[in-house]
């Protein structure tokens, strides 16, 4: 069964797209937890951080690597969060690796 987010990827599911290349795709989340709420889902599935395996590296560095530009186009200078939830008790809700990135108002620490 897919994921809601290669639902999402393959077009069957509308969302507001930020960014798209080869590797992934960068979305507006749809229930913002910050004034800038975007997803960063890799286009290859894993389901978690906890699953990635060596052969992962490339786009996990990916994924990091397109948070910064789109800061950048989005000037999101003043800094921004990136977060990875892995498993349930992290709130994970899809199992699709991803990567929330949350900027807009000053985060608090420690979070959660």
């Amino acid at each position: 069964m897919k994921t809601a987010f290669q639902r999402i990827i393959e077009r069957e599911i509308p969302a507001r797209i930020e960014h798209e290349d080869e590797h992934c795709i960068v979305i507006h989340d749809i229930q913002p937890q910050a004034p800038v709420h975007l997803l960063i889902i890799p286009k290859k599935v894993i389901a978690r951080a906890g699953d990635a395996t060596a052969a992962d590296e490339a786009i996990l560095g990916h994924l990091i690597v397109t948070a910064g530009v789109v800061a950048r186009k989005l000037g999101l200078a003043g800094g921004y969060r990136l977060v990875i939830n892995n498993g349930s008790d992290a709130c994970e809700s899809v199992p699709h690796l991803h990567v929330h990135l949350l900027a807009g108002r000053q985060m608090n620490w420690p979070p959660g």
